[in-house]
């Protein structure tokens, strides 16, 4: 495991390394997620592995620190990103990234382009959404008050989203989780889309076939943006179908070498 200090006051993002060739691999989990766990066996793939590869959690969650000062706005965890990456001596990375991890990934590359060569995005929010108490996920856990999530509504999404989430949701700080959760939903300035769009590397976005078409693909495909649908699979693509994102992510990642 390595870390590196991401603010001023000394906290810290971890991570796991797999070693390999340059230039490097970054896997960035989502929401109440950790990167080791959501990705590690597609990244160790013969058909992914042998690149130097980074598994990393953002501020406040699975092995990095969890600070209640930091605001978690998705500009300030893809800074805090950026610190990481710049101190592990990483650029032009190839960002692997899960919903919220994605949202923050498309940020990263836009305010610090030198450290992304290339973009896919699993299932990645990219508008914001509105706030849905009684929901799973973002929404319903943005519904609530900071005040009122600390006070007992944490248990309320814990029984919400069941003990497959849980089991990682459980080790974000709760101000983590929720500070979060209510920057995701109200999204950046531009939206994440429009910073996509405005992106000039190569940019992958993979989503679940079972969703049908994804709003607003013919503008992104008009952008440059690849848009794959994957088979037999719900939000979480990497874990119910390992088999088709490695074959999907692999084809699109050997493509961009050739």
């Amino acid at each position: 495991m390595r870390s590196a200090a991401v603010t001023p006051e000394g906290d810290r993002i971890r991570w796991v390394e797999l070693p390999g060739q340059e230039p490097p691999r970054v896997y960035v989990h989502g929401l109440g997620a950790t990167s080791p766990a959501y990705f590690m066996e597609v990244a160790v793939d013969p058909r992914l592995a042998g690149r130097r590869s980074l598994l990393i959690d953002l501020l406040g969650h699975g092995i990095s620190d969890r600070p209640a000062h930091f605001d978690y706005t998705l500009e300030s965890h893809a800074d805090a990103l950026a610190g990481a990456l710049t101190s592990a001596g990483v650029f032009a990375a190839e960002l692997i990234a899960h919903s919220m991890g994605g949202s923050v990934a498309i940020v990263l590359a836009a305010r610090h382009p030198h450290l992304v060569s290339r973009l896919v995005l699993i299932d990645a929010n990219l508008d914001p959404v509105p706030r849905t108490p009684g929901s799973s996920g973002s929404s319903g856990i943005a519904a609530y008050s900071e005040k009122e999530f600390l006070n007992g509504g944490w248990e309320e999404v814990r029984d919400r989203v069941g003990p497959h989430w849980w089991s990682t949701m459980r080790l974000a700080g709760r101000e983590a989780l929720h500070r979060s959760a209510y920057h995701l939903t109200r999204g950046s300035d531009p939206t994440m889309r429009e910073l996509l769009v405005d992106l000039k590397i190569p940019r992958t976005f993979l989503l679940p076939e079972s969703d049908g078409p994804l709003p607003g693909t013919d503008a992104l495909t008009e952008a440059g943006v690849s848009v794959v649908a994957i088979p037999d699979c719900g939000h979480n693509i990497m874990l119910d179908n390992p088999e088709a994102f490695i074959a999907a992510t692999a084809a699109d990642l050997t493509q961009a070498e050739n």
